[in-house]
């Protein structure tokens, strides 16, 4: 998927918040998850991760949910199911600390077969 990060870099994009054309510094953590809702200019992201309870000598699977910024110059290749890569970043509103950096893997549409 590096080739949508290239072009994404040669797009024109008129975006103040985007990290490759507009005036955004990232830093802090990368996260990498899966696309849940879509919304304007932001993207809502699942992060599934695994806690161990003591107690109980199990594994329990936890979800984070992040809200991330989408530049419009990514804004046409991300769509709901994609594994898509966050950074952190600054806080852009109350909600957004996160920029959309990268699509990592795109959903493809297959038929089910009966």
């Amino acid at each position: 998927m590096e080739k949508i990060e290239e072009k994404a870099k040669t797009e024109k994009c008129t975006d103040i918040k985007c990290p490759f054309h507009g005036k955004l510094a990232l830093r802090g953590r990368r996260f990498e998850g899966i696309v849940k809702k879509k919304i304007d200019k932001r993207v809502l992201i699942e992060i599934e991760r695994f806690v161990y309870y003591r107690k109980y000598e199990r594994y329990a699977k936890k979800w984070t949910r992040l809200h991330a910024h989408l530049p419009s110059c990514l804004a046409n290749k991300v769509n709901i199911g994609d594994t898509i890569e966050i950074m952190e970043c600054r806080p852009l509103s109350k909600i957004i600390h996160h920029v959309v950096v990268s699509v990592k893997k795109s959903k493809t549409n297959k038929t089910n077969k009966k």
